[in-house]
């Protein structure tokens, strides 16, 4: 995540990371979650569950119930120095509900952001999803697809509902630490690109305050009264799938140049903590997707105005594209409400294009913002490549910001810059400040659910499908399984491509200003395979008036004449467009030879990888790059998949 995660806890609730010992005042019962493992003969339901974050938890002595650390600041007399405190203290068990505010239901995780318990308040909570009471799950994101929903319409300017991947330890540290009793029972061993240094137990070490104990001294929070900054700091790469609330939404990989959790010290560890940001050996920016700072200032928001509406629960699926030499080569976003596939929205800045994360975009942004490449610095999409190629824990988060109030998410940031990237978002420069969100936004609350994890096209219905940008022709909504990881014992990944359904709707883009029946027709984007299509619901946003009968689609697996198996489809559309620029459309069959052969008008530049090579009204190569293959995705999209 691009900031500091910072929460406000009342004493009884102590903020600690590492603990040494585990306490059972409480006992620890982790909520169930099911999420689903997708491979391409379907989905497989999992039983999982969720701990929180030990920072989260009420820390105090083994051999009673005092405090060890109580507002922002350590009890000096139990913690004398950093290896006391950590074996006279302890974290204890949870109530996740009553205490934190976190229930779930079958596939349902619900975080809410303020919570009045018995003894104390609670602000926000951290999540790990585990493989069974004392390991994280762990996923292998290189090559595959991780879809959720998600419910962002109760939480607003200044709150972050986050869901990510960090690359800790599959026990919370517990082995590679002696000083760690707890591990991932009791959710220890967070590390992220910022460097955190607001963890008390680092690599099994307490970080006190008093003058033996983490050697600069612990620092107490300005505006947090029960956080703080010590010297040290963890550290690891980190990819944030999706930090959100209604008004703006980023998602942004962090290198870092070493792929697992380290610590580090002072302003060297860099990051949001640090009077040296880009000194530590994580890029605390990373490359951020925000379609708003991106240009696009009606693609995601709150009501119908906004192509992905956030008053309704969304669909996000994010790719993890690799390329022919098996690196990333590409993190891919679509969105799927209301029945539509929609496609991530393209970027109108100066000097970038696209609509996801490429190592090109990536220069190019830097460019056109002004700022600084510390994502090239730190290894940019080779080094993050080589974090997604590695098991990482899923970490999902409600918070809000004691250092930039999350104007970098949803405001203007700088608060007085006009350059170009600065507007993140409609929130007001005043927004965010904690003190005020708490206490006027306190039911604010985030729903994560239906998680599911497999080879790219599996996951999700790609039947229906709608362009992210009103001016783009078409939309790439699903993209071929490339060749997966090695397998493992402890680690979720997939080896198999997605399977090809017998049926699906297109859905012609509603928000497309159509012209004609060639215009309209593109606007419909690719069928996707998939083995275990997502539920659509019947209610569908539309500016486009009612037409006398929804676009069908039959589609029949074939051998191409790009000698793969493929999709074939025979598209009947009737469709009235509001504009009245183009009463009716009815594509007829598409002719396969115009997506498959090699024609003399043809350019003679391969398609690149994952490229479209083919559909109608398609103008550019037929033929693809060495090694991939045109496979017809439906009339309208063929993509250059490999072989």
């Amino acid at each position: 995540m691009a900031f500091l995660r910072s929460f406000s806890l009342l004493p009884a609730l102590i903020a600690v990371t590492r603990a040494q010992q585990a306490c059972t005042s409480t006992a620890e019962t982790h909520p169930s979650l099911t999420w689903s493992k997708c491979t391409s003969s379907g989905c497989t339901e999992v039983q999982g569950s969720v701990v929180v974050d030990a920072n989260w938890r009420w820390t105090h002595t083994v051999d009673g119930s005092t405090n060890c650390y109580t507002g922002n600041e350590w009890d000096s007399s139990i913690c004398t120095d950093g290896e006391t405190c950590a074996e006279k203290c302890c974290v204890d068990g949870a109530d996740y509900a009553n205490t934190y505010g976190v229930t779930t239901s079958g596939n349902q995780l619900s975080i809410d952001f303020v919570t009045k318990g018995a003894y104390a308040t609670n602000i926000g909570s951290r999540l790990y999803l585990l493989e069974d009471d004392s390991t994280y799950q762990m996923f292998t994101l290189l090559g595959n697809e991780f879809t959720f929903d998600v419910d962002v319409s109760a939480i607003s300017c200044g709150l972050n509902g986050a869901l990510y991947f960090v690359s800790m330890d599959e026990d919370g540290g517990l082995a590679k630490y002696d000083g760690n009793k707890a591990g991932a029972k009791y959710g220890t061993g967070y590390c992220d690109a910022q460097c955190a240094r607001d963890v008390k137990f680092i690599n099994g070490v307490l970080h006190a305050n008093s003058d033996q104990a983490n050697v600069e001294g612990w620092e107490p929070s300005e505006s947090d009264s029960n956080s703080g900054t010590g010297n040290l700091g963890t550290c690891c790469p980190e990819m944030d799938i999706w930090e959100a609330n209604d008004i703006s939404t980023a998602f942004t990989p962090h290198p870092c140049t070493t792929l697992t959790q380290h610590s580090c010290e002072g302003d060297a560890c860099g990051g949001t903590y640090s009077t040296t940001r880009y000194a530590g050996t994580c890029d605390p920016d990373g490359c951020d997707f925000n379609s708003y700072r991106q240009g696009n200032e009606s693609f995601y928001g709150p009501g119908s105005d906004f192509l992905v509406d956030t008053t309704q629960k969304i669909t996000v699926v994010t790719q993890f594209v690799a390329g022919t030499s098996g690196g990333l080569s590409e993190i891919k976003r679509l969105y799927v409400q209301n029945g539509k596939v929609i496609a991530n929205s393209d970027s109108k800045v100066e000097g970038t294009s696209g609509n996801s994360v490429t190592e090109e975009f990536c220069t190019a942004q830097k460019v056109a913002f002004g700022d600084e490449d510390d994502f090239k610095a730190k290894g940019g999409y080779s080094q993050m490549s080589d974090a997604l190629a590695a098991p990482m824990v899923l970490v999902m988060s409600l918070w809000d910001d004691h250092h930039a109030n999350m104007l970098w998410l949803d405001s203007t940031y700088p608060v007085d810059s006009t350059g170009a990237g600065a507007a993140r978002g409609t929130c007001s420069t005043d927004s965010g400040v904690p003190a005020t969100v708490e206490s006027e936004s306190p039911d604010s609350s985030v729903v994560f659910s239906n998680i599911k994890f497999g080879p790219i096209g599996s996951t999700y219905d790609s039947g229906d499908s709608d362009s992210g940008d009103s001016t783009s022709s078409s939309s790439t909504a699903a993209a071929a399984s490339p060749t997966a990881t090695q397998n493992s014992a402890t680690t979720i990944q997939t080896s198999t491509a997605a399977a090809v359904p017998t049926s699906a709707t297109v859905i012609v883009s509603e928000k497309s200003s159509a012209t004609s029946a060639a215009s309209i027709a593109t606007s419909a984007a690719s069928s996707a395979t998939s083995a275990a299509p997502i539920q659509a619901t019947t209610s569908i946003k539309s500016d486009v008036q009612s037409a006398t009968s929804l676009p069908t689609t039959s589609l029949a697996v074939s051998e191409s004449q790009c000698g793969a198996s493929t999709v074939t489809a025979t598209v009947t559309a009737t469709v009235t467009v509001s504009s009245g620029s183009s009463p009716s459309a009815t594509p007829g069959d598409s002719d396969d030879d115009d997506e498959c052969e090699d024609d003399e008008d043809d350019e003679t530049s391969a398609a690149a990888a994952y490229g479209q090579c083919g559909g109608a009204n398609w103008t550019g190569s037929t033929t693809c790059a060495s090694g991939y293959v045109c496979k017809v995705q439906n009339d309208y999209y063929s993509q250059c998949v490999s072989e």
